[in-house]
């Protein structure tokens, strides 16, 4: 049987980018300035303002954290706080920041922007090479979201939000290739958010308006579950717990509708798959 709960205390203005690490979740709050860490084994809670919007946080394999966000790339070291410019692509552009992001298999981290005014294609995925140099992924965007790879690296998974479709890419040293479509979202009314994948290879996406997450086939592009969750802002997901059976989900207050757990962080338990292992940033 499938349960739905609110976990943990904090309430995000738009909670994001849920990754497990180390037996804790890291999300972030955008509009909040925000990245938190929780700990469902004691329900603890740890958070870090990073002073700007900020739409993603990843780990690093040598410890500490990355995010992206207002004004680019930074080290975020957990035990001070303290914030590192690693590179900042578009300074020239005050309209837009950094939306979601994850870390490849083999160690790069992939974050994009998003246009604030919705002008279509001035946006960018970028790429975070272990040795510190950016490199523009993909592009033109406008609204950078969900990013996944296969569980063989070869394949990976991307959403560009007006699209309203998962494209796939040939994967290989850090190159997206092959450009094809994957899953189309067009018969949902709602924007297709953040991105998770299970061991099976199905895609789990979060819809924003639209209060569930959707599980695709991306060889079929068929829908294959959809769980309803209590908030009109749902925005993403990412699989967790000790054995990755734990479906987390982020959520945000909508601006008119007044709604009880809006914000909150979800756990969704008893799905009956699992997710793959968390990617870290090798730089």
């Amino acid at each position: 049987m499938i349960n739905i709960e609110p976990v943990g205390n904090i309430r995000s203005q738009w909670g994001e980018g849920p990754v497990w690490w180390r037996g804790a979740l890291y999300f972030v709050d955008i509009e909040g300035h925000r990245v938190h860490r929780f700990d469902p084994a004691d329900g603890s809670e740890k958070s870090w303002d990073v002073g700007q919007r900020v739409g993603t946080v990843v780990p690093r394999e040598s410890g500490g954290l990355v995010i992206a966000g207002d004004h680019g790339l930074f080290f975020l070291d957990e035990e001070s706080g303290r914030l590192t410019l690693i590179a900042d692509p578009e300074p020239d552009q005050p309209d837009n920041r950094f939306n979601d992001g994850k870390c490849s298999p083999d160690g790069r981290f992939f974050a994009g922007t998003i246009s604030l005014v919705k002008k279509t294609g001035a946006a960018r995925l970028y790429r975070l090479d272990p040795d510190l140099t950016l490199h523009e992924a993909f592009g033109p965007v406008t609204n950078s979201n969900g990013i996944a790879w296969s569980a063989d690296g070869k394949t990976v998974f991307y959403i560009d939000t007006p699209r309203r479709e998962v494209l796939a890419f040939d994967y290989e040293n850090g190159h997206l290739r092959n450009m094809r479509g994957a899953v189309s979202t067009a018969h949902l009314d709602s924007s297709p958010d953040g991105m998770a994948i299970d061991a099976d290879g199905n895609l789990w996406i979060a819809f924003c308006h639209g209060a569930c997450v959707v599980c695709f086939d991306p060889e079929t592009g068929a829908e294959l579950r959809r769980i309803e969750l209590p908030c009109l802002e749902t925005t993403a997901c990412a699989f967790g717990g000790p054995d990755l059976a734990d479906l987390y989900v982020t959520t945000g207050v909508h601006k008119s509708v007044v709604e009880a757990h809006a914000g909150r962080l979800f756990v969704i338990r008893g799905l009956g798959v699992r997710g793959l292992p968390t990617n870290a940033f090798a730089g």
